[in-house]
């Protein structure tokens, strides 16, 4: 089984089949009104802390050590019960991310644990 996991900026309109919408940023995200965002859960839990995003900020060169370092905080807060893998498990899951960086951020490296965690499930 392979699990649809789409990355989507959250400023992007909401796409049809786009199914468990998650928006994975601990901040919410600036000039979008709580209720204009179609999203299942704010899976904030998830977010890398406030001392590892300010330390990376979105510095491309600072992206492995960065996604390393998120890799071990969701070692601790990725539990298998959690709605994120969950829905995960049961269908597509989009992903919602707020930097401006497509390949550098939290919402890239969270797809692939949440990919490993569902291969070895199975």
């Amino acid at each position: 089984m392979s699990a649809a996991i789409k990355l989507r900026r959250v400023y992007e309109a909401a796409q049809p089949n786009e199914g468990f919408r998650a928006l994975v940023d601990r901040l919410w995200p600036r000039g979008i009104r709580k209720v204009d965002l179609a999203m299942d859960l704010w899976a904030r839990d998830l977010a890398p802390s406030d001392e590892l995003r300010r330390w990376f900020g979105h510095d491309p060169l600072r992206f492995a050590e960065f996604g390393a370092r998120y890799r071990g905080e969701l070692a601790k807060t990725l539990h298998d019960d959690h709605p994120l893998l969950v829905a995960a498990r049961a269908g597509s899951v989009t992903l919602l991310y707020g930097a401006h960086d497509a390949e550098h951020n939290q919402a890239v490296v969270l797809r692939q644990v949440l990919l490993e965690r569902l291969e070895s499930s199975h």
